[in-house]
């Protein structure tokens, strides 16, 4: 059987990857705090027909070998944790990183989520939680009777109360940094969970040295470009149309050799 139609359909099945992983891309393109991935290609083991540097004489060598691809593979899928673009907005919860780190929720197993999604909620006992009810970590609480709700570019988290004239401060954001960040694991959800990839967190106030700021009543959005992953889609296409058409030669090769007459 012809090699390349292995080739061929393993170039194929990795462009088949390579789309999904452009879809997911657009399809969060409106994802507050998503961060794009992309498809890391390599190539498959070669068959060696005849190895390089084999020696023909005392002085002499083979300069070259005959070493035959046996097609492709998608090896990972690396996330890109570029800054989303900032969207102003008039929500006193709406608390967007600029820079590196992960704002931290506790999960309802107990674990610690890590996500970049700026949009925080107040529940009804005055808990700062996520879409899905996770309680920001360390927790910060409300008072009932507050009438103004800060959070200062260093994580510092304060309100008004009723009668005072100074605000008083209720609690600090504290934000996690990872030595290998495209080590984490998607959940799904905005969040990402530590891994023995990833490394441990290390933890630290927004403006410290090494990790980013935050700025209050603002969004950061998909760091997606949609004209980049328009492109993308089209690479991805020509590339499995080029496969598919190796296939069809192939299958011509073997047609016109069942085809030979004595």
């Amino acid at each position: 059987m012809l090699r390349s139609l292995w080739a061929g359909a393993s170039g194929m099945i990795a462009q088949q990857t390579h789309l999904d992983v452009v879809a997911h891309n657009l399809a969060n393109v409106n994802t507050s705090g998503f961060k794009k991935l992309r498809a890391d290609f390599q190539d498959l083991i070669y068959q060696i027909n005849r190895e390089p540097g084999v020696p023909v004489e005392p002085d002499s060598m083979i300069p070259m070998g005959i070493q035959v691809g046996l097609g492709a593979k998608v090896v990972g899928t690396t996330r890109i944790f570029g800054q989303g673009s900032l969207q102003a907005t008039d929500n006193a919860t709406d608390l967007a990183l600029t820079g590196d780190g992960f704002y931290q929720v506790t999960l309802p197993d107990g674990t610690i989520g890590y996500t970049r999604d700026s949009n925080w909620k107040i529940d009804a006992n005055g808990q700062v939680v996520n879409h899905d009810g996770y309680l920001l970590e360390p927790a910060v609480i409300v008072p009932e009777d507050a009438t103004d709700f800060a959070v200062s570019q260093t994580g510092a988290v304060s309100v008004k109360m009723p009668g005072e004239a100074v605000p008083e401060e209720i609690g600090q954001i504290e934000l996690a940094r990872f030595i290998n960040p495209a080590g984490l694991r998607s959940m799904g959800r905005n969040l990402f969970l530590e891994t023995a990839a990833s490394g441990a967190p290390v933890i630290g106030n927004p403006g410290d040295e090494g990790y980013g700021t935050i700025e209050q009543r603002t969004l950061e959005m998909s760091n997606v470009q949609v004209v980049e992953e328009m492109v993308e889609m089209i690479v991805a296409q020509r590339a499995y149309e080029a496969n598919s058409k190796t296939i069809q030669s192939a299958d011509e090769f073997l047609r016109i050799a069942n085809n030979l007459r004595r």
